[in-house]
């Protein structure tokens, strides 16, 4: 079997690191299978769903290493969901209902009051034609509900009728149609709702698994009834936890937390942001990698946990500085000048243990190039003194402040942290930060002295 997998985001706001999610196991699974990846932007709701956000969505994925293998939108295939609702009307499966919002929400009240599911009665397969006359003559537009197969004969007599699948995630899973009222699945304005589209498209499109999070799950038992009376094959699911936030909280394209453009602004690597995203909340440890492919190695659907998982921001923190500290000159060059640093492998080399993100080698930079505000304690101003007066001359080498060191400790005595501190925090106004023995040569001998001078007052 050819896997064919996709994501379906609606471009009504940037994605966030929860979208981000079912986008990855997707991919990941793709990469693992030999699949095709598909690219759906569920944008049907036209008021809301914008070029601008459909172009971010693309940008993001490319960011976190996803190229889809085709894509298209939903809104260029409204012919196609029409003749869908034309087969489940000539199948009797679609039926019209006009009830309000206000009708259905008191009948719902009724039957909480006498303690009966709170599921739609299926008051509209009563009426007669000449009743949904009358009604449409009142101005009332219907709404359209899908008839689940959850009756023997008469479907005005629900009973238990079960949906089983077997779950890539969560293992078997069963859904009672009886539970549940008859999906709406296009609206009274004529639009359509997600259960029919989707259905449609994946039918259309031969996805062979949906990869997605775990609040699908009732859904699931309604689009598998959809698909067998479209006369599509039912796909492979898997539903897997879905992230929060360090709170609990859920993320929300409105308030763009944590998206993935707030993100890589921040200056995050997507490997760093892919890995925690994949596998907080599975029995893989989260740990650098450095690309997808090298993720997708150990991904599998069956470790993931049932509870939902949590993204530490923290944690992202000390993941992506673990990524930083392990990329090479030749990786980070073009980024280094974008910045404003001298490509200089030497500099690199000397500050990458102590960058977060590769943005803080800016910070170091300036270190380097000044101006820089001393710090001295009184008592260590003779030391500083001496420092300069031993001096090793220049050209200077690596060697150079093992060389100037040594020369210190034997005129002072010093030794430890009572001889490098104070030059530490005389050089760099730092009492933290890089191995001094790399700085030297790229601050050099005329800087050193000046700031040893500027340090000790005379």
């Amino acid at each position: 079997m050819n896997t064919v997998v996709r994501f379906a985001p609606s471009p009504t706001g940037n994605i966030h690191i929860g979208n981000a999610r079912p986008a990855l196991f997707n991919w990941l699974f793709a990469l693992k299978t030999g699949g095709q990846f598909i690219l759906r932007f569920d944008d049907t709701d036209r008021a809301r769903s914008t070029e601008e956000y459909a172009a971010n969505i693309v940008a993001d994925l490319a960011w976190l290493g996803i190229r889809p293998h085709t894509s298209f939108r939903q809104s260029d295939r409204l012919d196609r969901y029409e003749a869908a609702k034309a087969d489940l009307i000539a199948k009797g499966l679609l039926y019209p209902c006009y009830e309000t919002a206000e009708e259905l929400e008191y009948a719902r009240k009724r039957r909480l009051a006498r303690r009966l599911p709170p599921v739609y009665d299926r008051a509209a397969l009563k009426l007669s034609e000449a009743d949904r006359s009358r009604l449409e003559a009142e101005g009332r537009q219907p709404h359209w509900r899908f008839l689940l197969p959850n009756f023997d004969s008469d479907p005005l007599s629900p009973s238990r009728h079960l949906v089983h699948w077997q779950d890539l995630c969560r293992g078997e899973e069963t859904v009672d149609l009886a539970s549940l009222s008859d999906p709406v699945l296009i609206r009274e304005d004529g639009t359509y709702l997600y259960t029919l589209t989707s259905v449609v498209d994946d039918i259309d499109t031969s996805v062979t698994h949906i990869i997605r999070g775990g609040d699908h799950i009732t859904n699931t038992g309604v689009q598998i009834s959809l698909f067998q009376a479209l006369g599509g094959a039912v796909p492979i699911f898997a539903h897997h936890n879905l992230l929060t936030d360090a709170t609990g909280e859920g993320f929300s394209k409105r308030t763009g937390s944590l998206s993935l453009r707030n993100l890589r602004a921040e200056g995050y690597e997507p490997e760093a942001v892919a890995s925690l995203a994949v596998n907080v909340g599975t029995s893989h440890a989260v740990e650098k990698v450095g690309s997808l492919a090298e993720l997708a190695e150990h991904f599998d659907l069956a470790a993931v946990s049932r509870s939902s998982a949590k993204f530490d921001p923290s944690e992202l923190k000390t993941l992506n500085a673990h990524i930083v500290h392990g990329l090479d000159f030749d990786t980070v060059r073009k980024r280094l000048t974008d910045l404003g640093i001298p490509a200089h492998p030497a500099f690199w080399q000397a500050v990458k243990g102590n960058c977060m993100r590769i943005a803080d080698a800016a910070g170091w930079w300036k270190l380097i190039t000044g101006p820089v505000t001393p710090q001295v304690d009184e008592a260590d101003r003779d030391f500083l003194e001496a420092a300069r007066d031993v001096l090793p001359p220049e050209p200077w080498t690596d060697d150079s402040f093992r060389e100037w060191t040594s020369a210190l400790k034997a005129k002072t005595g010093r030794k430890g942290r009572e001889l490098f501190l104070p030059l530490r925090k005389a050089l760099t106004g730092l009492d933290h930060g890089p191995e001094l023995a790399p700085l030297l040569p790229l601050i050099g001998a005329k800087a050193v002295g000046e700031r040893l001078s500027s340090a000790i007052g005379r």
